[in-house]
């Protein structure tokens, strides 16, 4: 299941099916495996990398919206808010 998340990015349902452990399952594993929990929580900060790399680059690229989300969410304390 660890892996079908990782290969999904974190989709649960899909990963479910790729893996053939149930949802009902993962979120009980959720509940009473430490260890578990752990390892999905991991898998959820790999995607928020996957996603502000892909970010990153639209701002790289010169996206004028992806450059304006990226203030305004990172550049809070510096005065970009609406």
């Amino acid at each position: 299941m660890l892996t079908a998340l990782e290969l999904t990015l974190g989709i649960v349902t899909t990963a479910s099916k790729q893996s053939g452990v149930s949802r009902t399952t993962h979120y009980e594993w959720l509940k009473t495996d430490p260890i578990y929990a752990n390892a999905v929580e991991q898998i959820g900060e790999m995607v928020l990398d996957f996603a502000e790399t892909k970010l990153h680059q639209l701002v790289s690229g010169g996206d004028t919206s992806a450059t304006i989300f990226l203030l305004k969410c990172k550049g809070k304390k510096r005065g970009y808010i609406e």
